[in-house]
């Protein structure tokens, strides 16, 4: 417990007390954020505020996991630095994207392919070594089978385990992909994502520290209800240190905003999202946790299959939140507003993944 205290309060502090000083440092070399033309018109004040504002996220993430392990001698495991693998690998494919929007000032980073290949590159990598390194009770970090709150009896290894690590990298990256392109499309208003992600991640600290007190590996007499995650205490001090990071950052990407994450902030948090699912076998629990992102995703891929089919929009501009500018709202009121779903749909999350423990 006090390793994932001193994670969080770690990284909370570095980020809250850094993030003015990268301000400065991107301010110096005059690294703004450009804004798109076809958006709210209100966003147009926002030009040239700074951006990559991720890279303090990732930093302070890295360090509070490991002075928090330092703090009580422990040593890293492998299911954190897979975790963190993935959180700072889709993190510079943003920061290269935040990069040439900067450098060409232009809206559009990276082109798409290069992006798709980016991402992939990082998620099949991480996929196949997360079903490496397997631990004295031949546990490995992910599984090859489907989970909703732990794994299911849905084996990708069914017709082999060749063909089921090819299966899963596929699907790992399907989750890496969507939850890393959900996080970055509802990074669209000031503290938007920060403050829904601080939810996410704090909801994943509960989850991973319940796993660690009820694991298979640790009971003296496990019953039915043990998880067979391989290092639950590890993902709880990166989750905690996730949450921190988030919680210092927000401070000063709350309205009106200071500093923007930027692509290298989203992506990885996205990235985060996938990876603790993944690794904490709650893939379609994760749905429920991050109910917010998937409720703005679902709101553009509705507009966008409207439109395509019919001509016409279901909202006045997709994401969801963009809609609510249009309508007059105070972007404030919509930011805390949708913190307030993104709460309810935690709550939820994690209420039921209690009850399946009681009921198991």
């Amino acid at each position: 417990m006090i390793s994932i205290l001193v994670s969080a309060a770690v990284a909370l502090i570095l980020a809250l007390l850094g993030t003015p000083l990268f301000i400065r440092l991107l301010v110096r070399k005059n690294y703004g954020q450009f804004i798109r033309q076809d958006g709210p018109t209100a966003h147009f004040t926002k030009r040239g505020t700074p951006t990559m504002g991720g890279v303090v996220i990732i930093g302070a993430t890295v360090i509070g996991y490991l002075v928090g392990n330092l703090s009580t001698g422990r040593v890293p495991n492998v299911s954190g630095l897979l975790l963190l693998f993935l959180v700072v690998g889709l993190g510079l494919i943003g920061f290269l994207d935040d990069y040439i929007k900067i450098s060409r000032q232009r809206s559009l980073g990276l082109n798409p392919l290069g992006k798709m290949v980016g991402q992939a590159f990082v998620g099949i990598a991480f996929a196949v070594l997360a079903t490496q390194f397997p631990n004295p009770n031949l546990r490995t970090p992910a599984s090859l089978r489907i989970s909703i709150v732990r794994d299911t009896d849905i084996d990708l290894a069914h017709w082999g385990i060749g063909i089921g690590i090819l299966l899963f990298i596929v699907w790992a990256n399907f989750l890496i992909t969507a939850w890393s392109n959900a996080v970055n499309l509802t990074d669209g208003l000031d503290g938007l994502a920060t403050g829904a992600s601080i939810f996410v991640f704090i909801a994943y600290t509960v989850i991973a520290m319940w796993q660690s007190n009820q694991s298979c590996q640790y009971l003296l007499e496990p019953g039915a209800g043990c998880y067979e995650v391989r290092d639950p205490r590890d993902l709880a001090i990166v989750a905690a240190a996730l949450a921190g990071a988030c919680f210092g950052f927000l401070w000063w990407n709350a309205s009106p905003a200071a500093i923007f994450m930027g692509d290298t902030g989203s992506l990885a948090l996205g990235g985060a999202v996938a990876g603790l699912s993944i690794l904490t076998r709650t893939e379609f629990l994760a749905v429920l946790l991050g109910g917010l992102f998937v409720i703005i995703v679902m709101s553009d891929v509705i507009q966008i299959g409207s439109f395509k089919l019919t001509g016409k929009r279901v909202f006045r501009m997709a994401p969801l939140h963009h809609h609510f500018e249009l309508k007059g709202w105070n972007e404030v009121t919509i930011v805390i507003r949708f913190w307030l779903i993104a709460g309810l749909c935690v709550a939820l999350g994690v209420g039921l993944f209690y009850a399946e423990w009681v009921a198991a």
